[in-house]
């Protein structure tokens, strides 16, 4: 893995993004922002599972006000995501938004654009400049490519906030296509010290969306570039905060919450591992502690090829070898091996 790039650090709320800070993971909340009671639930559920900051959508002026509501019964960072009307991101820093989200695409005019840096230099609150390939400036040179366009989108729109003596700046340059992406971001990475959110942009459902987040922002985390991820995906957004984890886990970047263990199953299994390990997972998703659990459907991927797993089962006819660390520590009966599983878990 390459050297992480060392980018300028700056602070949204109370939490640090960019230098030596740690990988922070994003969602955006799914509900309407103007019914603050669903939204605030919404963003309770995620900070139990990891959240660090979120964003919400503002399409009126009655969201942007609803800003100052949901802050209060939130614990983690809010960013309010502004499209179009420049006004609503005053309106959102007037409520207490720790962070901005502008699209140079659809909000570049420089007196719109100063207007809200003004703002949001007296609060010391970071804009985010985020590109999207499907919503670039129609002033783009055309006879250049995608990424060319992204790049000197950004570029330029950090070259005003700079202009204007404002340096709170995080950018991100997001496409559906991944190879698209990677090249975006690998070029400006080179160009700028700024601190990079990664994302890949309407990635999907869960089943192909997980995936094209995993080997988008996992290869640009793997070349040392990002400093918080997002994994978009057409779901309730607990799953990208559950996806963002593993992606990081799977670098070994970021330790939070277990790490499930599980064989692929074959014709030697005589228990239904592939239930089994689903039953596990669900139970692991409640636990924070950074343990490693192993389900396994035979002797041949038994504790031998899992003894580094802190506790794991072994499945074989009718019954299973509970191990910890490779050593074996009991016989459990088929009917309770998730009941056993999670015992030991827990006791942990």
């Amino acid at each position: 893995m390459n050297q992480r790039r060392q980018s300028k650090p700056i602070q949204i709320g109370d939490v640090t993004v960019g230098g030596d800070a740690p990988i922070v993971v994003q969602s955006m909340t799914k509900t309407d922002t103007r019914d603050v009671m669903s939204t605030v639930r919404q963003v309770k559920e995620l900070e139990e599972y990891g959240c660090e900051i979120i964003r919400v959508a503002v399409p009126d002026a009655e969201a942007a006000r609803a800003i100052a509501d949901i802050r209060k019964g939130i614990s983690i960072p809010l960013i309010a995501d502004i499209h179009f009307d420049y006004r609503l991101a005053l309106l959102a820093l007037e409520a207490g938004a720790d962070g901005l989200r502008l699209n140079p695409g659809n909000i570049s005019e420089p007196d719109k654009v100063k207007a809200v840096v003004k703002a949001a230099k007296e609060r010391s609150v970071p804009i985010r400049i985020g590109v999207n390939a499907g919503s670039l400036p129609k002033t783009a040179n055309s006879k250049l490519t995608i990424v060319q366009r992204m790049v000197n989108t950004a570029l330029k729109q950090v070259k005003l906030l700079e202009s204007l003596d404002f340096d709170l700046i995080k950018v991100s340059l997001k496409a559906f296509d991944v190879p698209t992406t990677i090249a975006a971001y690998r070029d400006i990475a080179a160009k700028l010290p700024y601190p990079l959110h990664l994302g890949i942009t309407e990635a999907g459902t869960p089943r192909t969306g997980i995936v094209r987040s995993a080997v988008g922002i996992g290869t640009l985390l793997y070349m040392g570039i990002g400093d918080t991820i997002r994994v978009s995906l057409t779901a309730h957004p607990r799953e990208e905060v559950v996806a963002g984890y593993e992606i990081l886990k799977s670098l070994d970047l970021r330790q939070h919450g277990p790490v499930l263990v599980s064989c692929p199953t074959c014709g030697r299994a005589e228990v239904d591992t592939i239930k089994l390990a689903e039953a596990v997972e669900k139970e692991l998703l409640k636990i924070n502690k950074p343990i490693k659990v192993a389900v396994m459907g035979c002797a041949v991927n038994g504790p031998g090829e899992a003894k580094d797993a802190d506790v794991g089962i072994a499945c074989g006819k009718a019954r299973a070898i509970l191990f910890k660390k490779g050593k074996k520590i009991g016989v459990v009966e088929e009917k309770d091996l998730l009941t056993a599983l999670m015992r030991e878990v827990k006791r942990l």
